[in-house]
């Protein structure tokens, strides 16, 4: 059996459950402004990993529990900017296919986020007002956050994403920079490398790392470590490209977390940097 065929899907999940959580105290002012993070969120098989559980759990601990959380998601493309129902338990959108039934009865009911919809909204131009949909979250919030906050006691809210363009979304990023003073965590959920449609039986069976992934997720490092945001953007000449990202909205939720940075070419603290499924899983928080 493996995270793909696992004996009882979302066992280690189970496990993690059982074990308990240290009590983590909650953001104050004090604390100064909440780290935006980038996320390489997953899919269902985040819950059979009990590595990348661990690793998600260990950085949601290492900080104070956030007073709300925004996320901007590769799942949820617009036209424009709209934010996902902010009612209390709305129900999750299950997009993905071909998994066991358990994860299509997973469950994260939220606490109304109204006045954190309110805040996101103030932040807008007058001339971009955000619409609320009835949308719930999608798998590139709930999916992290079941494991990073499984009480689900934290307000969640979901921003689409309305362009791909660098400049754009750091912007955005940039608007969305003071909900980190009010102890906001802003997330940009991606997958640091996602070709999915040039994936191999020995990617999802033994973790085998393509030279296009591996690549690709070296030259991010590198750029991040020099805060390079021009070479960023040009990511179309990176290495491993177009392998790597077919299509890019798993990686441009990544100029939303340096936007909401404090200084976008200041190095990330990078918190995970493995593979699973041969798939970079590179995720980082900035100050």
């Amino acid at each position: 059996m493996s995270i793909v065929n696992p004996a009882v899907p979302a066992g280690a999940f189970d496990d993690f459950l059982r074990a308990g959580r240290p009590a983590q105290r909650a953001w104050t002012p004090d604390d100064g402004p909440f780290p935006a993070f980038y996320v390489s969120h997953g899919a269902p098989p985040v819950f059979d990993d009990p590595l990348w559980i661990r690793q998600l759990s260990d950085w949601a601990l290492s900080l104070p529990t956030p007073r709300a959380i925004l996320v901007v998601s590769a799942h949820w493309e617009s036209e424009r900017a709209v934010l996902s129902s902010p009612l209390a338990g709305t129900p999750l959108v299950y997009d993905f296919g071909g998994f066991h039934r358990r994860y299509f009865e997973m469950r994260y009911a939220t606490p109304d986020a109204t006045a954190l919809a309110r805040q996101v909204a103030a932040l807008m131009p007058a001339d971009e007002p955000l619409h609320v949909a009835g949308r719930g979250l999608d798998h590139g919030a709930w999916v992290p956050l079941k494991v990073m906050y499984p009480d689900a006691d934290v307000p969640v809210l979901q921003l689409s994403m309305p362009t791909h363009d660098p400049d754009r979304l750091l912007a955005l990023g940039r608007r969305l920079r003071p909900l980190r003073e009010q102890g906001v965590l802003v997330i940009g959920s991606g997958f640091m490398t996602h070709g999915l449609q040039f994936a191999t039986r020995e990617m999802f069976l033994y973790n085998e790392v393509p030279t296009w992934s591996r690549e690709f997720d070296a030259w991010v490092a590198e750029a991040l470590a020099r805060g390079d945001v021009d070479a960023l953007a040009d990511y179309h000449r990176a290495p491993g490209m177009p392998y790597a990202h077919p299509t890019v909205e798993h990686y441009t939720p990544l100029f939303i977390t340096l936007g909401a940075a404090t200084d976008a070419a200041a190095p990330p603290t990078t918190v995970i940097d493995d593979f699973q499924m041969g798939f970079a899983k590179r995720s980082l928080q900035v100050a």
